[in-house]
């Protein structure tokens, strides 16, 4: 696995996250008849909040961003972007399991939103999370604190 680490996010990321976001959900939004250039990234940059993100970075180079924003005893794992040249390797693995730590050390569970059909959907579930709702586009997860991976270790 590649060495990597977390940056705090600045107001300054929010068109390179967006440019990522547009390329890492472009087959999934297509497969559902719901991509469109623009909106692809106007909806990312209307729901940043730096404050609750941070860049993964690779080698000192932007890798991608993750978020985990507070809602009343728990989290929302959300703008969670991997440049696709790097999927694979372990990181976003890595990267998920030290923020579910940190939510467990809390006792918080994490909620998150999946696209219908999204091969990311199998990482959560690995890391225990499980369907809560869902709808023809979109899967919503939930994970208790302290769930086992689906190997039965801890997270990370």
């Amino acid at each position: 696995m590649a060495d990597w680490e977390l940056r705090p996010a600045l107001a300054e990321d929010v068109e390179t996250v967006a440019e990522l976001r547009a390329v890492v959900l472009r087959a999934d939004l297509e497969r559902l008849g719901r991509y469109d250039e623009h909106r692809v990234r106007q909806r990312f940059r209307d729901a940043f909040e730096p404050a609750h993100a941070w860049m993964i970075e690779v080698g000192g180079a932007f890798a991608g961003c993750v978020a985990l924003r507070p809602a009343r005893g728990s989290y929302w794992l959300e703008h969670f972007f991997l440049d696709p040249r790097l999927q694979g390797r372990g990181i976003g693995t890595a990267v998920l399991g030290r923020l579910l730590e940190r939510c467990d050390r809390e006792g918080a569970a994490v909620r998150l939103q999946v696209l219908q059909g999204s091969p990311a959907r199998r990482l959560y579930e690995r890391h225990g999370f499980a369907p809560e709702t869902e709808d023809e586009v979109d899967v919503f997860m939930v994970r208790a604190a302290g769930s086992p991976s689906r190997d039965g270790a801890s997270p990370g």
